[in-house]
């Protein structure tokens, strides 16, 4: 403006105007931003994938006939009709048909689910080779497909503990830059051959400097990783977790459930000899007819699999972490542990503890059966190893993570399954408050430690654990406890995550060691070094094309995460 408007109040011969010069390093700074929107908007490619799977129509019984509705004017209980080939519009139960769903965009599971009546479907995803009739129970904005969409952008607009780092730095590095750029201008007006040097320098510095790829660094390497991760059937709630599993240490499972299928079958039944089997069985099950305890619902589906009638129970008491009581009609019975039984005053014979051992030493979850302050007999209860489950633990091993089984089962079944699966660390015979407690223990032994669960008495430990992961099938609690959800149940998926929170944090070193020496090389050369070893000015127009690639090499170094390949194979 000076050299434009007052040209008279510079010196001689540094009157220029740099208007080529200006409209250049304009030009290429939006180039170069231009290039960065492009390449920012393919990492929420991930988000603009789950809103495609959004229907917009549901097709809707009303008024006597099936009309095609916008899906925000549909009510829970409303009934909705899904072609063979349509894609779901929102979730709800069967109510009549049967067909193979697709629920991979979903879940990341790659077989279609085979799916009846009163099963339950996924809004989003592709219904197979049969009409299907679907009574709605959530809302469009509340359907699981929403909710994963407002997890993955919660996660996306996350701050990671690193960026608190990259914060601190810039806020000193900016003040810094002014000051050496200030420090050029007034040395080369001091000692330059002319002022024009001190101008050129002075503003090539303050382009070259430009924090952009430090912002960059971070938040765009979270948004790729988050969308990937959805990709996979993993769902970050909390985007700090994504820095806390790459520096994980162990991680404690479950045992119920989340290693094995929670699918458990009556395997073996014992009694005295003067006792009815048959009838004991039915008030067994009569007895934990209302209870959703995998090894109540064994033992109800082997009452029913032999048509036994079952009865109501009354004075229903459940011994937290020890097992049951109550009355079914002139007798009452505990049903449990052997911790049970000596809480009771109860000792189990020589044959009944031999026997109790023996069942537990093949694996197989072993209660001891108790009528009217007597022990009648032991039941084995087998729940089946997860198929996944073994080459998942030896995965993390891989990774150099220890692994842990957190159970409340009998030591010699704990240690049967921790045997199978090669798992380093076993806790048995547990209470249910004692989760948080060893996960405190684990942390103090190992460092930071992970917690995999599905059940409400789990909700203790995901909170506790320094990253919880939920089973996507568990219960709503443990999910709300969580800081991951594991949509597709598959255990393998853990590793996944560790591979892909690792792959993050090394891509967002990359990323800031890039910037960082980008601008200690290149201020340098900007403040007049490159004069004085090549005689060239480094002119803004260098500065511009610099900062623009940058910028751009750590988005494109960023959006690499798509194509993350976390299968160790």
């Amino acid at each position: 403006m000076v050299a434009l408007f007052a040209p008279f109040l510079l010196p001689a011969g540094a009157n220029h105007l740099y208007f080529e010069a200006a409209a250049v390093v304009i030009t290429l700074i939006l180039l170069g931003k231009y290039l960065e929107a492009r390449a920012k908007g393919q990492t929420g490619e991930a988000i603009n994938q789950l809103l495609r799977l959004q229907s917009r129509f549901a097709r809707v019984w009303r008024q006597e006939q099936w009309l095609d509705l916008p899906i925000d004017q549909i009510m829970i209980g409303d009934r909705i009709l899904v072609r063979a080939g349509e894609t779901i519009p929102l979730d709800g139960k069967i109510l009549q048909g049967q067909s193979h769903v697709n629920e991979a965009m979903i879940t990341g599971e790659s077989m279609p689910v085979y799916k009846s009546t009163e099963d339950t479907v996924i809004g989003g995803t592709l219904n197979g080779n049969g009409p299907l009739e679907i009574h709605v129970t959530h809302l469009a904005n509340q359907s699981t497909l929403a909710t994963i969409i407002r997890m993955v952008e919660s996660a996306q607009a996350t701050k990671l503990p690193v960026q608190n780092h990259v914060d601190r730095i810039t806020a000193w590095f900016v003040p810094t830059v002014l000051a050496i750029a200030g420090a050029v201008f007034i040395g080369w007006a001091i000692w330059g051959p002319s002022l024009n040097y001190a101008v050129v320098n002075a503003v090539a510095v303050l382009i070259v400097a430009c924090p952009c790829a430090m912002g960059l660094a971070v938040p765009t390497s979270i948004m790729v990783a988050t969308g990937r991760a959805a990709q996979l059937g993993v769902l970050f709630r909390q985007g700090d977790a994504l820095q806390q599993l790459a520096s994980v240490q162990l991680i404690a499972f479950d045992k119920t459930g989340t290693l094995t299928l929670a699918q458990p079958v009556v395997q073996d039944l014992f009694f005295n000899e003067d006792i009815d089997a048959t009838r004991t069985l039915s008030h067994i099950a009569s007895l934990q007819q209302h209870s959703e305890h995998p090894i109540a619902t064994a033992l109800v589906n082997a009452a029913q699999a032999k048509s036994l009638p079952l009865s109501a129970p009354s004075q229903f008491h459940t011994h937290t972490g020890l097992g049951v009581s109550a009355q079914v009609e002139q007798h009452h019975y505990y049903l449990g542990s052997a911790a049970l039984m000596a809480q009771q005053g109860l000792q189990p014979s020589a044959a009944q503890k031999n026997q109790f051992e023996q069942l537990a030493e093949q694996g197989k979850t072993v209660i001891y059966v108790a009528r009217d302050q007597d022990i009648i007999g032991v039941i084995a209860i087998m729940d089946a190893i997860r198929p996944e489950a073994a080459a998942a633990i030896q995965q993390l091993h891989q990774l150099g993570i220890k692994t842990a089984m957190i159970t409340g089962d009998h030591i010699l079944t704990a240690h049967h399954v921790a045997n199978a699966l090669s798992i380093d660390v076993v806790y048995a015979q547990t209470q249910p408050g004692d989760k948080a407690q060893i996960i405190k223990q684990l942390q103090a032994n190992y460092g930071t430690v992970a917690f995999v669960g599905d059940g409400i008495n789990d909700a203790p430990a995901l909170a506790q654990a320094d990253v919880g992961i939920a089973v996507g099938a568990g219960t709503d609690v443990a999910i709300e406890s969580a800081n991951v959800v594991l949509l597709n149940n598959d255990l393998g998926t853990t590793s996944a995550a560790v591979r892909l929170s690792q792959a993050t944090l090394r891509n967002i070193k990359q990323n800031l060691f890039w910037a960082f020496a980008y601008n200690i090389a290149l201020i340098p050369l900007a403040a007049g070094l490159l004069l004085w070893l090549t005689g060239h000015v480094f002119s803004p127009v260098y500065s511009a094309l610099a900062m623009a690639f940058s910028s751009v090499f750590v988005v494109t170094n960023a959006l690499r995460l798509k194509r993350l390949r976390v299968n160790p194979s």
